[in-house]
């Protein structure tokens, strides 16, 4: 296997997750919190897909699905490519409201397929070296340090995982 479909392979499991932990799911229980300060399914699934967005746009020089694709109108949300979760209050985090699944997973998607033409068609071993800034964090690093970045952060989607196994009990995820 090489590195391409390693990525591959990744993004595509972590997508699939992320459609299972979705299926079903009402508004009401995308938005249900633990406790006041715990991270809803909505916001963890929404911040995995927004942060993957803004270090693809940050790898790639281009602007964030999150604007071209018009989805902050889909959450209504503002344009603000900064506004990916990150550094979210208890209160930014509690006033987030998920619209719907299919949403959250149709934007994941389209972020997800973003992902996969670059890997697939673009990304080099030396591209790994390279240099990108990030506006919103306001640090440089290499895109191997982005993609490593974007894998860690599907860690979220095991988050909202654990929250559906709250409010679902055991069986929800087919085991």
């Amino acid at each position: 296997m090489n590195l391409q479909q390693f990525i591959l392979d990744i993004n595509a499991r972590h997508y699939k997750e992320m459609g299972q932990t979705l299926t079903g799911l009402t508004t009401e229980q995308l938005n249900y919190q633990p406790r006041p300060e715990s991270n809803s399914i909505g916001w963890l699934i929404w911040h995995a897909a927004r942060s993957q967005d803004r270090m693809n746009a940050d790898i790639f020089g281009e602007d964030q699905l999150w604007v071209t694709g018009g989805w902050y109108l889909k959450f209504n949300r503002l344009p603000d490519q900064n506004d990916t979760g990150y550094g979210h209050t208890p209160v930014q985090v509690a006033n987030f409201k998920a619209p719907d699944a299919q949403t959250l997973l149709d934007y994941a998607r389209a972020v997800h397929d973003r992902t996969g033409e670059y890997i697939t068609h673009r990304l080099t071993e030396t591209d790994l070296e390279r240099e990108v800034f990030s506006p919103t964090l306001k640090v440089t690093y290499t895109v191997e340090q982005r993609i490593l970045s974007t894998i860690n952060d599907f860690q979220h989607i095991g988050q909202a995982g654990y929250v559906r196994g709250l409010l679902s009990g055991i069986g929800w995820y087919g085991r």
